[in-house]
This record gives structure tokens, sequence and C-alpha cells, in this order.
């Protein structure tokens, strides 16, 4: 069996290490695949209950037009106390926001997070047009005013921007902002001034480039265009999108573009069925929300709402704004666990005010609830190394008869009722909250920039310690990387074995594979194992202990 606990070692190891969701994500909800939307549309009537059919886009929403900047367009500032936002009159789209509470780096002086990138008028997000989202026309919208400042109490204001079409169409635009939300409802009336009835095709646009920080670099952890739809959680990649667009239709409740720590998202809110199209590549990505074809009639007026996110992912945030926002918080396989890991991380945090000292908190109370069986599994090894003599006895005496040796090995167990699989059962069972806290230490936006103490000012990122000048690719020293990985090799000479000689060999050298493959890790992750180590020494101290006792 010990060649059994050493395969489960390295399994549990590499599952940790590049991640259990990149191996086997679980399956997305049906998308209709890359095609004429027409096509798109009816496939996926044919596979939806009537209730969640709806009108396919007009057209394939295009890419973004070349749009010549109009010299009368002026931007529009809106000052709240969590983000600052620039809206420019053509088209109306954000040209910048920025997070006041969130840098874009470690560094004191990289400046507030920004998630936008202004690359012209018609690459902006938040976009609306009657034509589907083709950017062919970006009308002025005319603001009311020129900035918009909300204080740190409960306030909130409006903007009222005004477009007039050549076609006898007027847009009024009015967006509502709060001071202590990152919720930004827009309602778009849209009026027929004419004698003649008009025929449009809503649809609001984001365009997103992946956000100004290192989260979701990492190919295991997802960024790009996700969506909540029909009840579950859809993240397309963005590299799919290279094929062709994709389409999702249904009960959209938001839609959006997410990574680890930050998401812009728009939520449709005015009633009507609605269509998702997803284009772009790794670099830029367009959705677009279309309502499909409806007719106007004359000095008729039609209402469009929606409600924007732009902000963090954090959980308790997301929970307060609805609209499912918070499943965007996603652990894979092992959410069930993860969300009460992050809940319990953020309560140690509460009383500590230190996100390191709530890792080992959280660590502290993880192996105190599998203390017991952890303890009945190291005994178990420890009596499977007392009867090693006796099974090499046996095994030297039926080496040419393995039925036999089988049995009178079982029969050893029976006698010193000592069970074979003991030492393995209390891995297999822990096996699942390794994985939900590996997720949550690696995602999760409380551990971004947060300190824990002397060199260690980032738990999101690798620990290095600066010693004057410059360390080829490692950049300084990972001394905790070094203590966790010589807390596996103390850890390993204490724990008994049953191994064969070669076996043991093997076993020796995975400290140093550890120590190797956490040198880029979240120092928040391994300080978890480091502290975890250490605890799991101290158990088999006790339990050496007590047998010599």
């Amino acid at each position: 069996m010990d060649l059994n606990r050493a395969f489960l070692a390295v399994v549990l190891s590499l599952f940790i290490l590049v991640g259990f969701q990149y191996l086997f994500p679980p399956a997305p909800p049906q998308q209709t695949p890359a095609g004429p939307p027409a096509q798109q549309a009816t496939e996926q009537a044919a596979v939806q209950p009537p209730q969640a059919q709806m009108q396919a886009p007009t057209a394939p929403a295009g890419a973004v037009q070349p749009v010549a900047v109009d010299p009368k367009a002026r931007d529009i500032t809106v000052e709240t106390p969590l983000y600052a936002v620039v809206i420019n009159e053509q088209g109306g789209g954000f040209k910048s926001f920025v997070l006041k509470e969130y840098r874009n780096k470690m560094d004191k002086d990289s400046g507030p997070m920004q998630l936008l990138f202004d690359k012209g008028p018609g690459s902006l997000p938040v976009l609306f047009s009657l034509d589907n989202g083709s950017g062919a026309v970006l009308p002025l919208f005319k603001a009311d005013k020129t900035a918009v400042t909300l204080g740190k109490e409960n306030e909130t204001a409006q903007l009222t921007m005004t477009a007039t079409l050549a076609e006898g169409l007027t847009v009024v635009r009015t967006l509502t902002f709060r001071s202590d939300s990152y919720l930004i409802n827009v309602d778009y009336k849209v009026q027929n001034t004419s004698d003649r009835p008009a025929q449009v095709s809503p649809a609001l646009t984001l365009t997103n480039e992946p956000f100004a920080h290192a989260a979701g670099s990492s190919e295991f952890l997802f960024y790009g265009p996700a969506a909540f739809v029909n009840g579950e959680l859809v993240e397309t990649k963005p590299k799919k999108l290279t094929e062709g667009p994709v389409v999702l239709q249904g009960k959209v409740s938001w839609t959006g573009f997410v990574d680890s720590y930050f998401m812009t998202a728009v939520v449709p809110t005015g009633g009507n069925a609605v269509t998702v199209t997803l284009q772009g590549s790794d670099k830029q990505v367009r959705t677009v929300v279309s309502e499909g074809i409806q007719g106007i009639g004359s000095h008729e007026t039609k209402s469009y709402a929606y409600t924007l996110y732009f902000g963090p992912k954090k959980l308790k945030i997301l929970e307060a704004a609805g609209s499912d926002l918070a499943k965007s918080v996603d652990f894979g396989w092992f959410d069930v666990l993860g969300k009460p890991m992050l809940w319990l991380l953020n309560f140690f945090h509460q009383y500590s005010g230190n996100y390191g000292v709530a890792i080992i908190l959280l660590t502290v109370l993880i192996k105190l609830l599998f203390w017991p069986i952890t303890q009945k599994g190291m005994k178990s090894m420890k009596n499977m190394q007392k009867l090693q003599p006796k099974i090499a006895k046996i095994r030297e005496r039926y080496k040419n008869d393995p039925a036999a040796m089988n049995q009178e090995v079982m029969t050893l167990y029976k006698t010193y009722k000592v069970n074979p699989v003991g030492g393995c059962l209390p891995m297999l069972i822990q096996i699942p909250f390794f994985f939900a806290l590996y997720r949550v230490l690696m995602a999760a936006i409380e551990l971004r920039h947060a300190p824990f103490m002397l060199w260690i000012n980032d738990l999101s990122a690798p620990d290095r310690l600066w010693i004057g000048f410059d360390i080829p690719y490692l950049h300084g020293i990972p001394v905790l990387t070094l203590l966790m990985g010589a807390s596996m090799y103390f850890q390993q000479k204490m724990t008994p074995t049953t191994a064969d000689p070669m076996q043991a060999r093997m076993m020796q050298f995975l400290p140093l594979v550890f120590t190797v493959m956490f040198i880029n890790f979240a120092s928040g992750l391994v300080l978890y194992w480091f502290v975890n180590n250490l605890l799991s020494m101290l158990q088999q101290y006790l339990i050496n202990r007590q047998n010599k006792a």
C-alpha cells in the first residue's frame, strides 16, 4: 500500500499544481454554434423550452467600424467614492472607468485600477444603437451637465443625454449613479417623432480588453466573456471566438467580461427577450446584447433598460447587487466547499485585520477538523511499519506463489488488526478540501495586494525577499517557499514508511519538486501549505512520542 500512497501523493500534488478545473472543466450549457444568426436562432429554439425562445439578431454584430472623432463631443465626468468614469458624448460610450479602492499593481504609484482602454469612440463599451450594434452610426448624445459628483453619503444622481437621429428618432438616455454601489442604471427612451412607423434593432454593446493587471495571465485561471444564462454560468475562452461568433439565447441574467478579480457586466432589466452575441479574440471581445427587430409606430415611444456593474468580483458586494452577479465567483466543482472557506477567511480577517493571519487560522481550523481521522491514519501507518519484517518474510517464503502470499499477508493484517488502507483514507477524504482551498487562495480578490508581514506584501503574488541586487528569473529569494520545502523534507523524515528502498528514494525528491513548482505560486497558498506541514509535523511528533511511552 505504500506504492499506492506514493501514487496518491503525486496525483494530489499534480492536481493541485495544474488546477483540477483546467483538467476537468464542467460541461458548459449548450451554446449555439457559430454561423448565420438566423440559423443559430432556429437551432437554439429547437432545444429550448418555449419560454426561453427569442428573436435572433437581424444581422451579425460586425467588427468595430472606424469612426472619425467628433470635435463637438465633450467628455462628461462622474465622481463617486467608489469610482470615477468619463463618458464621451459621441456614442455615449465609457471612455474611462477607474476603481478608486483598487490599484493597477502593487506599487503605490501604479495608479487606481483602470478597467477600460480608450481606442476611439467606436471601441468604447456601453454603446447603444438601433442597428443591432453594427457601429455604423455614433450619434452625439448631448448631456444636460458636464460633471456629476456624489459624496460619501447615500446619494444618487442622474445624467440625461439626448441624441437625435436622421430618421426622426430621438433617444433619451438616463444614467443613475449611487455613491455606495457599483451598479449604474441605464434607461433608454426611443421616440419616433415622425409621421411614419420605424423599424429598429436596439442593442447595447460592450467592448473589452483584458484588464490592466496580471490577473488572468495564468492559463489555469479564466478570463474573458462570461454570462449567466438559463441558470448556468457560461464562460467562453477568447480564443474560441477566433473560430466565429458565439450566440447565447435564453434567460440572460447578465453578460460581460470577467477575470479572477474584476468584471464589467450588463444586466438586461427591461423585461424584453435578448440575444447575446460574442465576437473577437484574446486581445479584444465585443459583447452585443440585442433585442431583435422591433417596430415603433408614429409618435410612439419605447423603453429599454439595463443595469451595469463595473467593479470587483467580491462575493459580498455581488450578493448585495443581486441579478445572479454573485454566480461569477465560481470555484468550479468544489464551489460548495470553496464558498464556505471564503466566508471563513473573511470571518477571521474581520477579527485579525490581516489576511495572512486569517489563512493561518483557517489552516488550523481545517487541521483540527481532520485531526481525528489523520491521527488514525498516521497510527495505521506506524503499525504497518512494525509489520514490515514479518511481511518481508512472507514475501520471501511465497515469492513463487502470489495467491498464497496475499492470503498470508491478509491473515497477518487480521491478526494484528491493521487496516492496509488506513493510511490512505484520510488523504482521500481531505482531497476535496485541499482543492477547494487551493481555488479560493488562487482567485479570491481579498488576497490581491493584501500584506502579511515583513517582505510578504502581496498574498496573491509569489514571495520574494529583495537582497539589493537582481537574481535572474527569481528577482529575489523565495524565503517562504524554501521554508515550505524544508518543512516537507522534515515531515517526510518523521513519517513512518513501509516503502522499499527504491520507492523511498523516489519519495525523497517530492520536497524538491514541490519547492520548484511552488516558486511562482501565490504566497498565500504557500503560507497555507507551510503551516499545514508544521501542524502535520506536530501531530506526527505526538504520535511518535505516544508510541514510545
